[in-house]
Formats: C-alpha cells, structure tokens, sequence
C-alpha cells in the first residue's frame, strides 16, 4: 500500500505533483535564457551572408571566427561553474547574461578578421558557465531518474532559438538594411542582444538558489523535494575535493562522447543558413525559414526521446539511435546539396539526431557525479567537449575552402556520431540506468 503525506495524496502522486510544480517554475524561465544564449552565439551564421562579403573574411577565417567562442568558453568554464557554487546561481547566471549581451552587442563593430576574432574570444569568456551551470543547478531541485526530461525541455531551447531566431535575424537584415547607415548584420547584432541583459536583470529577482530558499514552496514541499535528492545522491560516486573529478576515467569518456556529439551539434548551427543558401535560395528571410524546418524536426525528437529515457529509465540506446540517425543524416545530405527539398530532408534527420543526442548525454554524468566533483566535472565534461565547437565550424570553412565541396566535411561529422554511438556503449548500464 502507497504512504499518504501530509497533503492527503499518495506518496509518488504527491511527489509527482511537487516536481510539476518546481517543472513550471524553473524550466521555462531557464528555456527563455537559453534561446537568448543560443541565438546570441549562433546568429554570426547569419550575419556571414553579408559580413563576409562586406568585410573580406575568407570561410576559413568565418570558421575560426565562430569557432574561437568556444576558446574562451574553454579557459573560463570551469572557474564560472565553481564560482557558482559558491555564490549562488541567481547571482552568477545574471552577471552571466548581462555580460554576454554588452559583448554581443559590441560585434556590430566588427571591421575587419582581427576585430571579428576577438569579440568572438570575449562572447565565449562572457558566457562561459552558463550551460553547464544550468545542468549544475538542474541537480539542486531534481533527483536522476527526473533530469533527462527536464533537461530535454531546458534544450528545446536550441531548436525553439532556430525555429524563431532563423526568420528573425533573415527578417532584421533585410528590413533594417541601410537604416541609420548600418548594415542588416549590425542591427541583427544589436537587436537580439538587449534580451540577454534585460532577462539576466529579472534573473536577479526570479531565480532561487535552492529548494531551501524558494518562497514559492510550502515548507512540505520543500521536505518532498530535499527527501528524493538525498535518495537520488546514494548511487552518486561523491567527490568532496576537487581533483578527483580530474582524476575519475568516466569523467574524461564523457568529454570524449560529448566531443563527438558537439562537433555535429555547431556544424549545424553554425553553417545551417549557408547550406540552405548552397542549394539556390537567395532572399535572407527565406533562407531564414527554411533554415527552422530541422529545428522543429528537432524539438520534436529530443522531447520524445527524453520523456522515453525517463520512463524506462534507460540512458544508452537513448542516445546511440539518435546519434546513429544524425550520421545517416549527415551522409544523405553530403549526396543531396542539389535540391533544397532533399537537402531538408537530410538536414532535419541530422538535427533530430544530433539535437536529441545533446539533452539525453547530460543524463550519464550527472547519474554517477556527486560533491564538489559534480560542479567541477560537469564544467570539465562542457568545456572540453566543446571545443568541438571550435573544430567543427573551422574544419567546414577550411575544407571547403581548400576543395569547394561541403560534402567531405559532412561525412566526417557523420564519423564523429558513429564513434560517439560506440563510446557511450562501453559506459557500464548499472551506473547510469536510475
């Protein structure tokens, strides 16, 4: 027979009710941080339709440009996450949003390669903590068998930033073009950056740092919510100094899995608006729309997969399929650039693999990281894996630079997804399965 809280509801009812309500609360500010965060480190694929052109800069430069964000996301990563830690997560996300948007603001200034290099450098220093921080804090209100879900709908916020920011920046170029004597790219720039550090002000007043502090649950609630993270911490591997996050092998196999899966993930966000345009689409809004179809092929796969994880409560054939699907994708659209309608298809079956891969992988090291590790080694985990969003959008400009074709580059990202798939196969099912 269930136990009956407080409340008068059964125990798991009662909980489920409890989780729902701190769901509403959380995710769909945290969502909204997000399509601000990814629209303001991606919309540079947009402003290359024009900026290029305009300024001189090679598709390799473009592609070291967009890539060396994820430089300063490397070397400031893991300082922001213990930072946070410390001094909480509402402080530090706001000073994180706020910061990255005076930066992103500032790349409408861009004149030449040099200037391009280093706001890009700056964008990723400014942001560096705020992904893997929003995993960390993740963890302070919700136990394992919970996090895929959340995670999952945290994430949405790619495809949801490239459904709506897509045809909004296409839609900014052309119709603020020339207005006050700026350039389409520079008002795109300036535009999409004042919400970062409007909502990072909110944060300030919106976010709590912990179920302790949050005024919004009853103290019963609150008891529901501590009770399930201290059940949830007994199958953690608990470090309490900080370098054995550095010393734990599973630690530097999930920047390995994360590499692989990241290197797919950017060469899309990066480079989507380039090869819609490759396949004979001119107008910027145009592109802009079709640019979204494989988000929202996106949106749709990752949710699905992650309500699927969370039931089963299985974590690796959950992201072997849609990484496996995303290398599929790859390979048919390296074949397929001579018809838009083909490419779409292609791209969406990469986007809904690779997209879902990302929300899903959080769920491995978070299942066996615990104490002072957890917020070291997730940081570890992000920056290093991404650092593949410094090789991928480079390794596409260089290639097609050098051969004219992007249909090398693609089978190489479909090979990264394949080795990925078989990384996370030799994870151990008992560690990660809660």
């Amino acid at each position: 027979m269930p136990t009956t809280t407080a409340a008068g509801l059964p125990g798991l009812a009662r909980e489920n009710a409890v989780f729902r309500k701190v769901t509403a609360r959380i995710v769909p500010f945290l969502m909204l941080c997000y399509v601000v965060s990814y629209l303001d480190r991606v919309n540079v694929g947009f402003a290359k339709l024009q900026m290029s052109a305009q300024l001189g800069i090679s598709d390799a430069a473009y592609g070291l440009g967009a890539g060396l964000f994820f430089i300063g996301y490397f070397l400031f990563e893991v300082p922001s996450n213990l930072i946070l830690q410390r001094v909480g997560a509402r402080t530090w996300i706001a000073r994180i949003m706020i910061s990255w948007g005076l930066v992103s603001a500032a790349s409408m200034f861009v004149t030449n390669e040099a200037t391009f290099y280093v706001l890009r450098f700056l964008l990723g220093a400014a942001e560096a903590g705020f992904y893997p921080g929003v995993i960390l804090y993740c963890t302070y209100w919700f136990p394992s068998h919970r996090r895929a879900r959340v995670i999952a709908l945290f994430m949405s916020a790619i495809p949801v930033a490239g459904i709506f920011g897509n045809p909004l920046s296409g839609w900014i170029m052309d119709r603020f073009q020339g207005l006050n004597g700026w350039q389409g790219w520079q008002w795109m720039f300036l535009l999409e950056a004042i919400p970062a550090a409007a909502i990072g002000v909110i944060a300030l007043f919106y976010l709590d740092n912990g179920p302790r502090s949050a005024k919004w649950l009853a103290d019963e609630e609150k008891a529901v919510v501590e009770r399930a993270l201290a059940d949830d911490v007994a199958d953690h591997t608990v470090h309490s100094r900080l370098g054995s996050a550095f010393r734990e092998p599973k630690v530097w196999l999930m920047c390995l899995i994360y590499f692989c899966f990241v290197l797919g993930q950017y060469a899309l966000t990066f480079w989507m608006p380039t090869f819609v345009q490759s396949t004979g689409i001119k107008g910027n809004f145009e592109i802009g729309v079709l640019s979204a179809v494989p988000f929202v092929a996106a949106l749709v796969a990752m949710n699905l997969f992650g309500r699927s994880a969370d039931k089963r409560r299985e974590r690796r054939w959950h992201l072997v399929v849609p990484s496996l699907t995303g290398a599929v994708g790859f390979s048919l659209a390296a074949g397929w650039t001579g018809s838009t309608t083909l490419s779409l298809v292609a791209l969406s079956c990469a986007a809904a693999g690779v997209l879902t891969c990302a929300p899903l992988f959080w769920s491995l090291p978070t299942a066996f990281l615990g104490g002072t590790a957890a917020a070291a080694g997730l940081a570890v985990i992000n920056s290093v894996g991404n650092l593949a969003g410094f090789v991928s959008p480079y390794m596409i400009g260089a290639i097609k630079d050098a051969t004219g074709s992007a249909s090398i580059p693609m089978y190489v990202l479909a090979l990264s997804l394949v080795v990925g798939a078989a990384a996370v196969l030799t994870t151990k099912k008992h560690v990660v399965n809660h």
